[in-house]
């Protein structure tokens, strides 16, 4: 055997690429980082959208239920400081229709004589609600006490107020009385309380522009029943009523 015998057969390798299913590893790796990106940034967008929209929902909910109010004025001193912030339950006197459901329907009717489906509450004697006052061109909201209620009669003299010819017990006046006498009052009564209203009266009787001057209130205009006092830190917690003593029909 001879040297050139001898020696080993070349390895024979087919360089040629299979045109079928080319591949180019460069380019795949060039590509997919740059989709994993546009990937994760529109996933970053769906996030923010759907927290701005939760944020909007939870936002118009809770102010569907409360109201920022500010006390402006010295027409509730000594229950509520000039500045003192407050929190206003919209739904405390709130009530539900059940045709409210329906009405959308072709060819129904509402009943003339439709009761509210649901009530949440009514006024009280006591309580402080924000209004919308009767007075033509005022719009800026009011805060005062309730007295008087639907079919109530009220009598303010200068020893104070009657309610069904009972004179009421007002510690929160610490002292002071109440004049009706000056000042372009109109309303000092007897005065009977008409259907739906309210009479409101300022807690610092002096300098309040209430329904002395004004007449009774819609129930219509109030906005909400004065819930929490939220600042001053030093003044927070829920905002007190008062209860009468039980007082004769009319």
């Amino acid at each position: 055997m001879t040297e050139h015998e001898r020696q080993p057969t070349p390895l024979i390798v087919d360089s040629r690429k299979d045109s079928s299913s080319p591949v180019d590893a460069s380019d795949h790796q060039s590509q997919q980082p740059g989709t994993a990106k546009a990937t994760k940034q529109t996933s970053l967008i769906h996030e923010v959208i759907e927290t701005a929209i939760l944020a909007l929902l939870i936002f118009v909910a809770v102010r569907s239920v409360v109201l920022n109010f500010k006390v402006d004025g010295l027409s509730m001193m000594p229950s509520f400081e000039n500045g003192e912030m407050l929190l206003v339950n919209r739904n405390s006197y709130r009530s539900v229709d059940a045709w409210d459901f329906v009405d959308w329907l072709p060819l129904v009717d509402e009943h003339e004589d439709a009761e509210p489906f649901i009530t949440f509450g009514e006024p009280s004697r006591g309580d402080v609600v924000v209004f919308t006052p009767p007075s033509p061109g005022q719009d800026k909201p009011y805060i005062k006490r309730v007295i008087g209620l639907p079919g109530d009669t009220v009598e303010i003299r200068e020893d104070g107020v009657s309610v069904n010819r009972t004179l009421i017990n007002e510690p929160y006046l610490e002292g002071a009385t109440t004049s009706c006498q000056s000042g372009g009052a109109s309303y000092c009564g007897p005065l009977t309380v008409p259907e739906d209203s309210i009479f409101v009266l300022g807690d610092n009787r002096n300098n309040s522009e209430d329904s002395r001057f004004f007449g009774p209130v819609p129930e219509s205009n109030i906005i909400g029943k004065a819930w929490i006092t939220y600042w001053p830190a030093d003044v927070i917690g829920v905002v007190p009523h008062y209860d009468y003593p039980k007082l004769p029909e009319t």
